[in-house]
């Protein structure tokens, strides 16, 4: 089963968004991976400048990498409704972890 972990709003700035996501979601994340039956969590973030890419890949890379065999990526939408066909998509894909993908209305 796939979590799903959704974030409304982070600092305009990559460096003050990842500051604040590592400080305030670091845990909801992780017990969301700790959950029975849980095999993979989608991070769903606002959508963001270029500026937030390299933290989001970091994010999910290492936390994929920590929680294995537990899949973890992460989307930046700018609402549920673009966040859907991806996390749709990364619930049937079993093969995709570790990775942030940015959806596109």
């Amino acid at each position: 089963m796939q979590a799903v972990l959704t974030i409304a709003h982070l600092p305009q700035t990559g460096i003050e968004a990842s500051a604040q996501f590592m400080r305030k979601h670091l845990d909801a994340a992780t017990q969301l991976m700790a959950k029975p039956n849980t095999d993979a969590l989608a991070i769903v973030l606002p959508e963001a400048a270029a500026d937030h890419d390299d933290w989001r890949r970091a994010l999910a890379r290492d936390l994929a990498r920590a929680h294995a065999p537990c899949r973890v990526n992460v989307v930046g939408a700018s609402g549920a409704d673009s966040a859907a066909p991806l996390l749709a998509y990364l619930r049937d894909a079993p093969g995709v972890t570790g990775q942030y993908l940015a959806a596109h209305d």
